[in-house]
């Protein structure tokens, strides 16, 4: 139970950083307006949130194995909003990320 709920705050966490960011980007790069440069910050101060929240109690560790998921996350994210189509090296890489993160997080460790 501890891994899916730590799984699912990783995804939790993914969208509303990812989310936060895209909101920006849209709100200053597409010219969309201040509103959405301000939603993209409180659903990133959300994120900042949402990764307190994980059981691991290792600051490090978290943000180390974030980083991984907001890797695919970004990939995952721009294939569905954007129409991203990532190449076989975006795969790999992503895949090479989650490894990571799984061995960062749930490796088994003793105490």
């Amino acid at each position: 139970m501890t891994t899916t709920r730590s799984i699912l705050l990783f995804v939790a966490a993914a969208l509303a950083e990812i989310g936060g960011a895209w909101l920006i980007w849209q709100g200053v790069r597409e010219h969309r307006g201040w509103l959405w440069a301000g939603a993209g910050v409180v659903a990133l101060g959300i994120y900042g949130f949402v990764a307190t929240l994980q059981p691991d109690a290792n600051f490090g560790r978290i943000l180390a194995a974030y980083g991984g998921v907001f890797v695919a996350g970004s990939l995952a994210w721009g294939m569905v909003v954007d129409g991203f189509r990532p190449d076989r090296f975006d795969i790999v890489g992503a895949v090479i990320c989650l490894v990571g993160v799984a061995v960062i997080m749930y490796a088994p460790r003793a105490g």
